[in-house]
């Protein structure tokens, strides 16, 4: 993972994941996590995972680590973008000392 695109999440899952194969043949899920930004204000962050790599639920309040970026595609003949995490753990927030190490890890390398 690069140093300079890094990203700590820590939300709930807000809608079932959804999991699809893509084209290429590579399996993913896409999670929508809903973040408290500040008081009542809340966001939504899509996140994509490889699908091996996650077992969570709609509720579950996770950990997100992985890096932001612009996927494109083409759809209904236009071309359009989304931009989203793309994970490389998503841990429940429960692992606390998992979720410890990885943090120190990853700061460490930055």
């Amino acid at each position: 993972m690069s140093s300079n695109n890094l990203v700590f999440l820590r939300g709930r899952v807000s809608s079932e994941p959804k999991r699809r194969t893509l084209p290429s043949g590579t399996a993913i899920v896409n999670l929508e996590v809903t973040t408290r930004i500040e008081g009542d204000q809340a966001a939504s962050v899509p996140v994509m995972v490889a699908a091996e790599t996650v077992d969570v639920n709609a509720g579950d309040e996770v950990f997100v680590l992985g890096h932001v970026r612009r996927r494109y595609f083409r759809a209904g003949g236009l071309t359009q973008s989304r931009t989203e995490v793309f994970a490389d753990r998503v841990l429940p927030i429960r692992r606390r000392k998992a979720i410890e190490r990885l943090i120190a890890a990853s700061v460490g390398a930055f």
